[in-house]
This record gives structure tokens, C-alpha cells and sequence, in this order.
């Protein structure tokens, strides 16, 4: 039987999209027949990035718990039950063989939904410390796929496959590129470059550390590519120089990563299983303003296997500097800092995970 239908649900920020598109793009070309639905919740994100990638979507009307007394708090539980069935309503009608949740507010109602019908479920947890949503759904599931080790502690360890986050599969030709990516971007080929990445959006603070440090940059030689993101590009495009060049986005990110030999970055799940992959030097910078501080946690796991630097926002001021340094000086750290961080890439965890449901499908 190849004409299998698939439910799918992840959103509320790309990390949570993007690994949901990817697994459904590995599905569809194993069973070019079978028929997909994504639900999101109605006003994220997803609504429009689910449909660019070519899959219909339903919005539920649902969003997290915010951590003060807010209307939005009062209106929860409202939500929620108009949520469950709502969702219990697309269940029946699609009838999925498989449901499946990478983490956001609408895969929680979703899973509940598919579970109490029947439906084999799994989950996806791209963090090193799982959300609210997919803690309360882990009784409900069949299998949770993982990037991270020691997610015992919050799951059933018979229920986890170590399977690693779902990324860019291009990432993995990157190391023959350095001389198109430099001439892509403009940069001179003999020189050491730094790529700063804050996200689709931007990172405040990142910008802030890249503009102060501008004159330290180019003292020591280092010419830069800082995609700023679209909230700041206004502010900072006027940086823009021979050395310097300032970007609201990049499309190609697998130039980006070719062309540079240290990367700053946040420490979003999605990114650092993709500069795992690219392996070169990394600052992660966590931004400390995300649920359970997720990007501190996922950055703590990298760096203590002494694969990449962590830098906390409170630290820039005295210590970014000096450490900077520490790293740039150094050709045998750079060259410890990018093996210990390959030792960590799961390049192939979209196919592992479609390998799993294949095997629930199986055994449905």
C-alpha cells in the first residue's frame, strides 16, 4: 500500500517547521502516492511557510501559556478545548495512518486527538531540554526521535531513537566551495572570514557585540559576512564595506558556511545540528530570552564536549575579545574545535526517522 496518509504538526518558529517539511519531503518520495496534512496553530508562522513548501495546512486556534497574567492566559483553556476538537474533527475526517509532532502549541491538541483514535504517533524533539508540549504528549506516542543524549530523564527510554535533527541535506558538500563562496560574497580569498548568523529575524545582542567590535574585526584582518537579520538590516546596512558585508537574509546558506573559517551563531537546535555537519569553529552566543532557556541547555551540550565555544550574552563585554583570540590564533584549536564537533553531526536523521514509521506502518 503506498497511498498512506500522513498528519503532520510543528510550528510556531522554524525550528520546529523545518524539520516537520523535511520528513514529510522524505515521505513523499518514498510513497509518491500518499496524501499529506499539516495542522499549525492559525496566526504562526507555519501558515505560510507549510504551503510555499507545497502541503495544505489547517489552523487550530492555540498559543502557549505566557509566563504572566495575561488575557491570552485567561483565554488558555478556551483554546485548548476549542483546539482538541477541532483537531478531533480533522482526525476523523483525514484519517491518518501515521501522526506525527515536531514540538509547537498545535502538536500537543493534534497528538492527544490522533492518539485517542488510534493512531500510531511519534514525536520529534530537536532540543537538548524538551518543551511543555512534547513532555505532556510522551505517554501518547509510539517513538520519540532525538538529537541529544540523556533525554531519559524526561522521556520513557524504551519509547527514544537517537536519531539527530533533520537539516539542509546541500550541507554536506560544502568543503569544495570556499573559493565560489568567497567570490559569491565578495570577499578577498586569502583572508579569514567570520560569519555572524542571528536567525531569519535577527539577534539584538549579537548585532550589538558585531558593531562595537567592528575596529577589533579589522585590526586583526578578519573580514565578515553578518546576516543581521530583517529587524535590524535598516540600522546596520550602513557597516557595509570591502570587508564587511551586511545581510537582512541569506538563501544560500551553505555558501555562507563555506565561505567562513569561525561562525557566531545562536544556539537554536536546528542550527547547531547543522553547523555540526559544517564543521568549523563556532561561538555560540544562547539567546537567553527563549522557553526553559532551550539555546543555553543546547549550547552546554556542544561545548562541553569541547566541540564548540560558549559565550554567554553577560560574558560579551569582558570576555568575547580574549576569546576570540584564543580561537583565531590558534590553527590546533580551530582544527580540535571542528573534528570534536563532526564526531557530533547526525547527517542522515531524516531517513532514520522516516525508517522508523516505516517500521510502525509495518507492524499497523
Amino acid at each position: 500500500m503506498s497511498n498512506y496518509k500522513f498528519i503532520l504538526s510543528g510550528g510556531g518558529t522554524g525550528g520546529h517547521i523545518y524539520p516537520a517539511i523535511a520528513i514529510a519531503n522524505e515521505l513523499k518520495q518514498r510513497y509518491p502516492h500518499a496524501q499529506f496534512l499539516f495542522v499549525g496553530a492559525q496566526d504562526r508562522m507555519e501558515m505560510e511557510k507549510v504551503p510555499q513548501a507545497g502541503y495544505e495546512i489547517k489552523g487550530l486556534w492555540i498559543s502557549g501559556i505566557q509566563r504572566k497574567l495575561t488575557l491570552s492566559n485567561l483565554m488558555f483553556p478556551f483554546k485548548l478545548i476549542s483546539s482538541i476538537w477541532k483537531a478531533k474533527k480533522i482526525v476523523k475526517e483525514f484519517m491518518p495512518n501515521v501522526a506525527i509532532g515536531t514540538g509547537g502549541y498545535a502538536s500537543g491538541p493534534l497528538l492527544k486527538a490522533a492518539a485517542g483514535k488510534g493512531v500510531p504517533c511519534v514525536l520529534q524533539e530537536q532540543n537538548s531540554f524538551p518543551g511543555i508540549t512534547n513532555k505532556w504528549l510522551a505517554k501518547s506516542v509510539e517513538k520519540i526521535f532525538v538529537a541529544y543524549d540523556r533525554l531519559e530523564r524526561f522521556f520513557p527510554a524504551d519509547k527514544i531513537v537517537k536519531t539527530g535533527n533533520p537539516v539542509r541535506q546541500d550541507l554536506l558538500t560544502i568543503d569544495d566551495k570556499t573559493e565560489e563562496a568567497k567570490t559569491f560574497f565578495q570577499l578577498k580569498q586569502e583572508r579569514k572570514t567570520l560569519f555572524v548568523m542571528g536567525g531569519s529575524l535577527g539577534a539584538r545582542r549579537i548585532n550589538q557585540l558585531v558593531e562595537k567590535e567592528l575596529n577589533f574585526f579589522k585590526e586583526n584582518n578578519v573580514q565578515i559576512i553578518w546576516q543581521c537579520g530583517k529587524l535590524y538590516y535598516d540600522e546596520y546596512k550602513k557597516h557595509e564595506s570591502e570587508t564587511v558585508k551586511v545581510k537582512a537574509f541569506i538563501n544560500d546558506m551553505k555558501l555562507a558556511y563555506a565561505a567562513a573559517d569561525i561562525i557566531i551563531s545562536r544556539a537554536g537546535a536546528i542550527s547547531v545540528s547543522e553547523l555540526a555537519i559544517v564543521g568549523k569553529p563556532v561561538f555560540f552566543i544562547p539567546s537567553p530570552n527563549v522557553a526553559e532557556d532551550h539555546q543555553t541547555k543546547n549550547a552546554s551540550a556542544v561545548a562541553e564536549k569541547k566541540a564548540a565555544i560558549l559565550l554567554k550574552e553577560s560574558q560579551l563585554e569582558e570576555k568575547f575579545e580574549n576569546t576570540f583570540l584564543s580561537v583565531f590564533n590558534s590553527e590546533k584549536k580551530q582544527k580540535a574545535l571542528s573534528e570534536n564537533f563532526k564526531k557530533l553531526a547526525l547527517p542522515n536523521a531524516t531517513k532514520n526517522i522516516v525508517d522508523e514509521i516505516e517500521k510502525l506502518l509495518k507492524s499497523a
